[in-house]
């Protein structure tokens, strides 16, 4: 019974954090972060990179974007027609600029990003946890097959297909865990990762490294009652983050 009830847990909980990473939608920035008709006409009519920059310099002023391209200039999306809030990417599967864009999964065939990757965390929790346990359960039939115990020729069939099936995703979702808990502790996403954020000041890949504990608490929030369960907790709206070099003058 205990077996039964930990796996029916396990599997909801799985269940429940895979749909929550399929079906919410990628976030996408505000109404204030798209260009105007007048901007875009004058933007669009300008032909000299450094006029344009300067048209897209004085209307990021207004905004709370710190983060620039790698020549100095804001980041903008010519697709979406938006200046790029800080750490927000267009993603060219799903055609939209995602905000704190991580990465498109395959495996939940959607963009993660701030509103669920709360969620695809948990499902590769939730993931590790299920093939463990399967794997550990199945374990002391494997035993019986080894020693000769186990005669029926199907139920060998299952105890090998199930054993390794468990132990081979196991160790793949260890690894990729393992590196998404890396990324979370030193709060960068897998994009930020390989390409580090440029500032004012130049690139800086601890640009929003706060330490461990608030580092999470940007993706779980400040209830700890909450980090366990696939319901959205993150902190902010995802357009404007908390920066190392903000909290360091301010708490000097």
């Amino acid at each position: 019974v205990a077996y039964l009830t930990i796996f029916h847990v396990l599997f909801v909980l799985f269940v429940w954090a895979y749909w929550k990473s399929i079906f919410t939608p990628p976030v996408q920035p505000g109404k204030e972060y798209r260009m105007s008709y007048a901007d875009k006409e004058r933007y669009e009519n300008e032909e000299r990179p450094e006029v344009q920059r300067q048209i897209l310099a004085e209307i990021a002023g207004k905004l709370p974007v710190y983060t620039r391209t790698g020549s100095g200039g804001v980041r903008f999306c010519d697709t979406c027609q938006l200046i790029k809030p800080d750490r927000c990417h267009h993603c060219s599967v799903c055609a939209v600029c995602v905000l704190k864009m991580d990465h498109h999964c395959p495996w939940v065939n959607n963009c993660i990003g701030f509103s669920n990757y709360k969620f695809f965390l948990l499902f590769l929790a939730y993931s590790l946890l299920y093939c463990l346990y399967i794997a550990a359960t199945v374990f002391k039939y494997f035993i019986k097959y080894w020693t000769g115990e186990l005669t029926n020729g199907r139920s060998k069939f299952h105890v090998l297909f199930l054993l390794f099936v468990a132990v081979m995703f196991f160790v793949s979702l260890m690894f990729l865990f393992g590196y998404h808990c890396w990324l979370v502790s030193r709060n960068r996403s897998t994009l930020e990762a390989f390409s580090a954020p440029v500032f004012q000041n130049g690139p800086d890949k601890n640009g929003f490294n706060l330490g461990v504990v608030k580092n999470l608490q940007q993706v779980f929030g400040e209830e700890k009652k909450l980090w366990l369960l696939p319901v959205a907790s993150s902190q902010g709206d995802g357009h404007s983050f908390p920066m190392r070099i903000l909290c360091e003058a301010r708490n000097p």
